[in-house]
């Protein structure tokens, strides 16, 4: 089935994605509020995009990581985290939260990744970051399922 055959629900049903929108952006004020790191919001929203193949989500926040001042080095070795010896201590955290959140079906997101994210965010920081995490994996299942393209620059 070719793209142009798929529903394209944020066309179909504005008023759910509208909310859907209004949720994520209100999700980005409270980061904000709490002080919480751009860079590092840009690289959960952009490891959860990886894992769910959202080539549409990875555009969008790669090009805000950019313009954060964010470093193809860092980008490119998003991946391979764990081993990159390339993010703080936090980013670590919270990129193991996205994981575990991304992919709740495949273990739930364990007490170890858990303690240490409250470890590095309080309790604010934590439920703004978890709420991000389930926002971005929304906006990935639907760019996914309606195969939202990637126009060429």
């Amino acid at each position: 089935m070719t793209t142009a055959a798929r529903v394209h629900l944020s066309k179909t049903r504005p008023s759910a994605y509208e909310k859907l929108a209004a949720f994520s952006k209100e999700v980005g004020e409270l980061a904000r509020a709490a002080g919480m790191e751009p860079l590092l919001c840009e690289l959960v929203q952009m490891r959860a995009s990886q894992i769910n193949g959202c080539a549409y989500c990875l555009r969008v926040h790669t090009k805000r990581s950019l313009e954060l001042g964010e470093t193809a080095e860092r980008m490119t070795m998003l991946s391979a985290w764990r081993d990159a010896g390339l993010y703080s201590e936090r980013e670590r955290a919270a990129l193991a939260l996205t994981e575990a959140i991304t992919l709740v079906s495949q273990g739930n997101v364990s007490d170890e990744v858990y303690e240490a994210s409250r470890d590095v965010f309080d309790e604010e920081e934590f439920a703004t970051l978890s709420w991000m995490i389930i926002s971005i994996n929304t906006f990935n299942r639907v760019a996914v399922t309606s195969r939202y393209l990637v126009d060429p620059e």
